[in-house]
């Protein structure tokens, strides 16, 4: 056991944490931020960010998280690495526990994320941000007019697939059912919508293009006849749900039933001195400034709750 007692412990090290890390360590907070097991979360498998303030020319995912982590240093933060294997929130001071070693802290901000749910494939992993996205907000823009895939049947592809007609000339959803699983309203609007078209009771077994170095297409298998058939296309957004990196905190925080934190107020925990950021706290806009707002909110909330 560490005997410090630490102001704050930020757990994860996204845009919420860093951000987060940033505000508590100018705040004279002294945050400790333990890195976990995906540094610099979701953006660092984004290659172009194209959509956060400030960079007219865009960046590079894994720049702008590195450029974070350095300011969150320039401002005395100390950074862990490592997997957290237990954590005590039955009483103050918290008690987390990353591998042998544990610590304390006043307060805690939980930064951990979200995990996008992927199809498994090994040319998934290997044309990711080569026309492979798990964000049509993020990316839909590098599609303009061409003709793309998305993959699910829920709310989340439906509403994908829709986003992205804005910039392409042709969204096919494929499915591995014969009917859609989202909710009706939507499922009305994906109909109607001339530039969609269905792909049913198929699932794709491989992506096309890793010979090239970006996507050409999707290989398809019907579930039903078993026939094997190519679709070519531009880009392929996985659209099957993701899932909040809140495994730890199960029976010892308020979650909803997809599992991610809820917020009582603000970025208040349903324990008190726990606060939640970014993703792990937000199943709808998940995006990196956003997520950078509650980071920024939890800090102050922090620090405003110590001085109490």
């Amino acid at each position: 056991m560490n005997n410090d007692i630490r102001n704050v412990i930020i757990i994860g090290s996204g845009p919420a944490g860093l951000t987060a890390a940033i505000y508590a360590a100018r705040a004279d907070l002294k945050p400790l931020v333990i890195e976990g097991s995906q540094p610099g979360g979701q953006l660092t498998i984004t290659t172009d960010v194209d959509n956060y303030p400030g960079f007219p020319e865009g960046i590079n995912g894994p720049q702008l998280v590195m450029d974070m982590h350095k300011q969150a240093e320039r401002f005395d933060t100390e950074f862990i690495s490592g997997e957290i294997t237990s954590v005590d929130l039955s009483r103050r001071p918290f008690v987390v526990t990353v591998g042998d070693r544990s610590y304390r802290g006043e307060t805690l901000i939980i930064a951990t994320g979200a995990s996008a749910r992927w199809l498994g494939l090994e040319s998934e992993k290997r044309l990711m941000g080569s026309g492979v996205s798990g964000c049509a907000t993020c990316d839909g823009f590098f599609f303009k007019g061409k003709e793309i895939v998305v993959v699910g049947g829920g709310d989340t592809a439906v509403e994908e697939a829709a986003f992205l007609t804005r910039f392409a000339a042709k969204v096919s959803i494929i499915h591995r059912r014969d009917q859609l699983r989202a909710s009706r309203i939507m499922q009305e609007k994906a109909l109607k919508n001339n530039k969609i078209s269905f792909v049913w009771d198929s699932v794709v077994e491989d992506i096309l293009g890793g010979d090239v170095g970006h996507v050409t297409g999707v290989r398809v298998k019907n579930v039903k006849s078993g026939a094997v058939s190519d679709i070519p296309c531009s880009g392929v957004f996985i659209a099957i749900g993701h899932t909040p990196n809140t495994k730890i905190f199960e029976g010892k925080l308020e979650m909803d039933e997809k599992g991610y934190i809820v917020l009582k107020e603000r970025t208040f925990t349903s324990v008190t001195g726990v606060f939640a950021a970014g993703d792990v706290a937000d199943p709808y806009y998940r995006q990196a400034i956003t997520a950078a707002g509650m980071g920024c909110m939890a800090a102050i909330d922090v620090e405003r709750f110590l001085e109490g």
